[in-house]
């Protein structure tokens, strides 16, 4: 067998991007955002949704098409939808969220339970209750750095504590290790870049991993947004590093705008048609929801409205 070499040459390289983070802390708006920056203004987006719809909340602000990816949430499942997608020729592929692959219904962690139980459910055989679990994941894993299409996950995230004994009184205190993706320990790394969002900062990613040679593309603080994506797409088809031609990072503002308009479209969804309308009106002069996405409406009023409809809805719950 005889072996070719050709000179290395970046070109059309595809990129894996993943995003992980707590409820609020723009995961899918910035998704949205790089992948549109990564494919261009006429590039085709997919997104297969695991949040039952809840993207579908950005549907008026972004062009894309959209897959309810139903449990049970298998490596084999996810891997079924992106091949799809990939063989429909989407420039970018988004999925949100991943972390139902490792900690969802169907996920490796119930295949794991339920080959631990077939094996007796015992300490020695917690081990071995692994084994299939974590191969489909890297038979996954492998078939994800094939594709040709730009991939970005969402992946939820928990805040971890850990036990630590103090060197002087020997007493164990509770000590907040941070917060943690939900997914395979290994699966970040396994990316192109990624980051971890925090609902303090929306849309402004904590790199978890970032190369030299992709730093230019995430200035520092600044937002994941479609420049980023642009610069990024930039490199990936064989470009110089730095910002694209003609694309800029957005002011923090607006994505905080954008968060605010989808989480308000979320809480409304709760109510009545009547009910809604009456909330729009009383509390932001509003006549219809197309008013939300005015400029000039005042975020604090936006805020204190979300903060408004989340408590009297948790009241709910708590009665009932």
């Amino acid at each position: 067998m005889s072996y070719t070499f050709r000179r290395a040459i970046r070109t059309n390289t595809s990129v894996l991007i993943a995003l992980a983070g707590s409820s609020g802390s723009g995961k899918t708006f910035s998704a949205l955002r790089l992948a549109r920056g990564l494919v261009g203004a006429n590039g085709t987006l997919a997104l297969i949704d695991t949040e039952a719809g809840r993207a579908l909340h950005y549907a008026d602000r972004f062009d894309f098409d959209h897959l309810d990816l139903k449990p049970p949430f298998s490596p084999a499942a996810y891997t079924a939808a992106i091949v799809a997608a990939e063989e429909a020729k989407y420039g970018a592929i988004i999925v949100d969220s991943m972390s139902h692959e490792w900690a969802g219904d169907g996920g490796c962690q119930d295949i794991h339970d339920e080959a631990h139980r077939k094996l007796g459910g015992s300490d020695s055989t917690n081990v071995l209750a692994w084994r299939d679990a974590k191969l489909e994941h890297k038979r996954m894993v492998s078939r994800l750095l094939q594709c040709r299409a730009h991939l970005i996950f969402c992946l939820r995230a928990e805040e971890k504590i850990r036990f630590e004994k103090h060197p002087q009184t020997g007493k164990t205190a509770i000590v907040q290790a941070g917060w943690q993706p939900i997914c395979e320990k290994n699966f970040m790394y396994e990316q192109t870049v990624s980051f971890m969002l925090s609902d303090e900062h929306p849309g402004v990613g904590r790199p978890l991993k970032l190369q030299e040679q992709h730093k230019s593309c995430f200035p520092s603080s600044a937002l994941l947004d479609e420049a980023a994506g642009a610069a990024l797409g930039m490199w990936a088809g064989g470009g110089i590093n730095g910002a694209a031609p003609g694309v800029a990072h957005a002011a923090p503002g607006s994505i905080e705008r954008s968060m605010l308009i989808g989480e308000i479209s979320r809480l409304l969804d709760c109510f009545d048609l009547h009910t809604q309308a009456k909330l729009l009106k009383k509390h932001l002069g509003l006549s219809s929801r197309a008013g939300l996405t005015n400029e000039q409406l005042d975020l604090t009023a936006m805020a204190d409205f979300k903060q408004g409809m989340d408590m009297y809805l948790a009241s709910q719950v708590r009665k009932a």
